[in-house]
């Protein structure tokens, strides 16, 4: 495990050396390239639970896993730049990374969609984990945002569009510059 922990810093490094000359570009699922939240339908009987504004978000609840999730919910929906916010539950949207030798599935919680200035058709799509306790993985999650999933994804210089809070889902990231996400804090 621990070889196999060096062997992706080593990875990350060389990865990041060539930032700008072999950068990073995100290979989409090509039956599924962009996520959405227009099917998005389960029933669930968890009480836990935020109804949402529908002017921030058009799902009419959030399954909430923490009060700091609901807290979470209630300043995205009372922030000024907030445009549109939804929780990554049912949605598919999950980004690879490797710990140790075991390849795992990181699902950010929420995506949340910002007036960061530059006009309504190029909003800022941020993704953001609520962590409390932070498990070891939690390093490598972070990593595979910074190094491989935002850069991937802001190389594919495509922006959402509609109704639909939409994202691309990654299924792997290879080397292909545009910087259009901005890594969260993730756990």
């Amino acid at each position: 495990m621990l070889a196999d922990m060096a062997r992706e810093r080593v990875t990350a490094g060389i990865t990041r050396a060539f930032v700008g000359v072999r950068p990073i570009t995100a290979v989409l699922d090509p039956y599924n390239p962009v996520g959405s939240t227009a099917h998005v339908k389960f029933n669930t009987s968890r009480t836990n639970r935020w109804e949402t504004d529908p002017r921030r978000c058009h799902i009419n609840w959030i399954v909430l896993d923490s009060d700091w999730e609901a807290e979470f919910c209630r300043v995205a929906e009372s922030h000024p730049k907030v445009r549109a916010y939804v929780k990554n539950h049912n949605l598919g949207l999950e980004v690879p990374y490797r710990y140790g030798s075991e390849t795992r599935k990181y699902l950010p919680d929420f995506i949340v969609l910002v007036d960061d200035g530059h006009g309504p058709d190029d909003l800022l799509h941020l993704v953001v984990e609520i962590k409390g306790y932070r498990r070891e993985d939690a390093k490598e999650k972070k990593a595979a945002m910074d190094i491989y999933w935002v850069p991937g994804v802001n190389n594919l210089k495509t922006t959402a569009a509609g109704p639909s809070l939409s994202l691309p889902r990654c299924t792997r990231s290879r080397p292909t510059s545009r910087p259009r996400l901005k890594a969260s804090s993730t756990g």
